[in-house]
């Protein structure tokens, strides 16, 4: 899981060093390239592409294809470290929407935890003036679309094969990125073009190994991990962009992972 993490933060620090190209482009690289991927596999193991729920992988592909329109586009106006921790809010939303739309019941200590990640959010946004506002509600907006797809994704369940889930995805995801690009094209120029198809490889491989990682281990255990994707973009956003963060950017930053660390935890206990 933790490799996992390592290339899906390689990833985002590639959509933010590709910045000089439009958001619908590279959701259109990164997209298609993986997309060649998914529909090869499900091609040569015989697996029907339109699967068993169509209309739900259809939402679902609707949800996950706006939520990297939003974060691709987030990339443009904030810090990576920053995107990133305030995307991963979205189990936040998850508990709000569960709360609201399918009635669930949440224990008290959670809503502490999830009070803390919210104190988090509201901390980078309300003190840290460096926060771009259109970017802030951008990646609040991409981590509230996310919640939608996780919820859509449980609904679907183990019936229909994952690469078909993630091949929906895929498929809108290009199709939307290839209508935008009709309106804003730049033609890249000698390594530009590997750096783009680069995006999809290494989503197409994030994916790989966060699915090994939860068939080989129980969800409760991998789960928690996958915030190490904060310390890489971190470290990425530092190390080749020379962010600086504030403390105020800092202590929002732990005080979201570790609110969801601790529900994640939390859930695993009661599991």
């Amino acid at each position: 899981m933790v490799l996992s993490t390592l290339v899906f933060a390689m990833m985002s620090t590639m959509v933010k060093y590709l910045s000089q190209f439009g958001t619908f482009q590279l959701v259109f690289f990164r997209s298609l390239i993986t997309l060649v991927f998914t529909l090869g596999f499900l091609l040569v193991n015989k697996t029907p592409l339109l699967g068993h729920q169509r209309k739900l992988l259809f939402y679902r592909g609707i949800s996950g294809a706006t939520s990297m329109i939003l974060f691709f586009s987030a990339l443009h106006f904030m810090a990576i470290g920053t995107a990133v921790t305030l995307r991963y809010t979205a189990p936040l939303f998850v508990a709000l929407l569960s709360v609201w739309v399918l009635k669930e019941k949440i224990k008290g200590i959670q809503w502490f935890f999830f009070l803390l990640a919210f104190g988090g959010v509201v901390t980078i946004k309300g003190f840290d003036a460096n926060v771009s506002l259109l970017g802030f509600w951008i990646i609040i907006l991409s981590s509230i679309t996310s919640a939608i797809t996780y919820m859509l994704i449980s609904k679907i369940g183990t019936r229909d094969h994952h690469m078909v889930i993630i091949n929906y995805f895929m498929f809108i995801a290009t199709v939307a990125g290839a209508i935008g690009c009709f309106f804003d094209w730049q033609t890249p120029q000698g390594m530009e073009w590997l750096q783009l198809i680069s995006l999809g490889v290494l989503g197409f491989i994030a994916q790989i190994l966060m699915t090994q990682a939860f068939q080989i281990g129980p969800a409760y255990k991998i789960a928690p991990y996958k915030y190490v994707e904060v310390i890489f973009s971190l470290a990425f956003g530092l190390l080749v962009f020379y962010d600086q963060y504030s403390h105020y950017s800092l202590i929002g930053m732990v005080m979201i992972v570790t609110g969801l660390v601790l529900n994640a935890l939390y859930k695993a206990k009661r599991s």
